[in-house]
């Protein structure tokens, strides 16, 4: 399609390219040839609006996405057809998660958020923390999985505006924080041993 791109992901074993679009649906391509162009292999339909996030299963098989409407919908990457039965998917080990929605995150949602506030999410690749951006310019730390809606948290600011997009680096050392009007990248580090024995506490 011809619309904006908001979300891309390759498999785990990089054979496959899922290609999140603005025009609702998710495109799925071909990636193996390393030397050649990616080839279609076709596309996700169900969304009724644009799409925000997506991850794949651990061994590849599964798609999970989210859009602009807060759906949380799931996919079989083979064929591109909608799992309807999402309930069967809350223990499908993600190989990554940056999904907004789910069970494992369904915590980071403070009383009072609405599904605005929330614009990023990254698990760590150890699987241990969680960290969010949000609409208050904040970076918010979290252990994973987050399933109690009563779940403490830490707090970071340093942003003057709203945050965009958060990730871990690969070996979960820091995190990196792109600004949205204040136009930053903010670097943090992360101390996995302290993060072992912290009490966190929602420091807003």
């Amino acid at each position: 399609g011809d619309e904006q791109i908001d979300a891309i992901s390759y498999s785990p074993d990089g054979t496959l390219l899922a290609v999140g679009s603005h025009d609702n649906f998710v495109y799925l391509f071909d990636s193996s040839n390393l030397t050649g162009e990616y080839t279609s292999k076709g596309k996700c339909t169900g969304h009724s609006s644009f799409i925000t996030h997506l991850d794949f299963s651990s061994d590849g098989k599964v798609l999970q996405t989210t859009s602009g409407d807060y759906e949380h919908l799931y996919w079989e990457t083979e064929t591109g057809e909608q799992i309807t039965s999402s309930k069967d998917q809350r223990d499908t080990p993600m190989a990554s998660y940056t999904c907004i929605l789910g069970f494992p995150v369904c915590g980071i949602w403070p009383i009072g958020y609405d599904g605005t506030d929330i614009n990023s999410l990254c698990r760590s690749h150890d699987g241990k923390l969680l960290v969010t951006a949000d609409d208050f310019g904040l970076v918010n730390l979290f252990r994973y999985p987050c399933c109690n809606p009563n779940a403490e948290w830490s707090s970071f600011r340093g942003h003057s505006a709203h945050v965009t997009k958060v990730r871990f680096l690969k070996d979960d050392r820091a995190v990196i924080s792109l600004g949205g009007r204040d136009q930053s990248i903010i670097q943090r580090a992360i101390d996995s041993e302290k993060c072992e024995s912290i009490s966190f506490k929602n420091l807003c």
